[in-house]
């Protein structure tokens, strides 16, 4: 067995009285005394603070900003060249296939480019990167910092407190912001649906920052499992579950995130990994999609559960990917795929739990409207 690693802020996490867990090679807190409904509720409500540490942070620099930003959409169906400084924007690393192989966030930072790819996926998404795009340019892990997410309704009050600019930050912005002292790369992002922040800060800086923003009334420390049930209903996909190397975009429903000068007809269509099928199901539409459905009752609807078009009978259809109750739904919400000429929301079909079948209805994504600061 490989030890686990342990973020900067591991300390401070068993200070709090969190439930310690192996995550993606790292031990991570699932949850905290106050509990995972708490929580959910509190960020919901007022602001979390996460430990986001495990993610990889990675610099892509060595040229001006146009070579790097065309280099990169080689890699990726985006738009980079056209994302304005000091602006960030989502992505999805794609294979020959057209399946992805990672999710992620990248940012013009002027002079490079700054990337946050998936803990469990970031070794290969180096890897890939250092292939693709060196010698011409340089691709740094950053190995030095830790990641934080300050996520809520009150995260502007919060970390405005701190650094009054935070306030002025739009959905999206980045931002190099002096807070408590200490340099910090910050985002206006995140991973809940809430308004918040994402703020890389010096590995050694790191708690001592966590600490200023947790002695604020409104802040709790939030782990893992209020991290996976706020992302589901924020109807967010989870990389490993709901889309993996052998999903593709438009069967993720992720095409929104594929801009128009990529597409078919666009000044820069393809040239990154998988154009051919990317492009083709842009125009045709995939055979199946992500949905979110909704089981009836309270018995919450896991990732693995099989879905059928009829109460009996009938070959499976299609799965769920990601499924548990939903604090602020107030009901069990889950995510997962069907034939698209069954993803219409309001069909009616059947999960299969322990030998029976179950309803659930397909229904529009989000569960929980997103409130990012436009």
């Amino acid at each position: 067995m490989t030890e686990l690693l342990k973020t900067p802020l591991h300390a401070l996490h068993v200070e709090l009285g969190g439930k310690m867990v192996p995550f993606a090679g790292y031990e991570m807190p699932v949850q905290f005394p106050a509990g995972i409904m708490a929580e959910h509720q509190h960020t919901r409500d007022k602001a979390g603070l996460f430990d986001v540490s495990h993610m990889g942070q990675v610099v892509i620099d060595g040229d001006a900003w146009e070579a790097i930003a065309i280099a990169f959409e080689t890699l990726v169906p985006m738009d980079v060249l056209g994302l304005g400084e000091n602006r960030q924007r989502y992505g999805l690393f794609t294979n020959p296939d057209g399946g992805i192989m990672d999710d992620l966030m990248f940012a013009n930072r002027g002079d490079h480019l700054f990337v946050v790819v998936n803990a469990a996926c970031k070794d290969d998404d180096l890897a890939n990167m250092k292939a693709a795009l060196e010698p011409a340019l340089n691709v740094s892990a950053i190995t030095n910092r830790a990641l934080l997410a300050l996520q809520g309704p009150a995260a502007e009050s919060v970390l405005a407190s701190l650094a009054p600019e935070a306030a002025d930050m739009r959905f999206m912005d980045v931002a190099t912001l002096t807070i408590d002292g200490v340099e910090c790369w910050v985002s206006r992002s995140g991973y809940t649906g809430e308004d918040g922040y994402e703020i890389s800060v010096p590995a050694d800086s790191a708690e001592a920052l966590a600490r200023a923003l947790l002695a604020h009334d409104d802040v709790m420390p939030i782990g893992l499992g209020a991290r996976d049930s706020l992302r589901l209903e924020a109807g967010l996909c989870l990389y490993g579950h709901d889309i993996d190397d052998g999903t593709t975009p438009s069967e993720a429903a992720l095409t929104w995130a594929i801009q128009k000068v990529r597409r078919s007809g666009g000044a820069r269509e393809g040239g990154f990994p998988g154009a051919e099928p990317i492009l083709a199901e842009l125009t045709e539409g995939a055979p199946r999609k992500r949905v979110g459905l909704r089981p009836e009752g309270r018995a919450p609807m896991r990732e693995g559960v099989p879905l059928f078009a009829a109460a009996e009978g009938g070959s499976e259809i299609g799965r769920i990917t990601s499924g548990g109750f939903g604090p602020t739904v107030g009901g069990p919400v889950a995510m997962g795929y069907v034939p698209t000429d069954m993803a219409e929301p309001g069909t009616t079909l059947y999960g299969e739990l322990r030998g029976k079948r179950l309803p659930v209805t397909v229904t529009a994504l989000p569960f929980v409207e997103a409130r990012f600061k436009r």
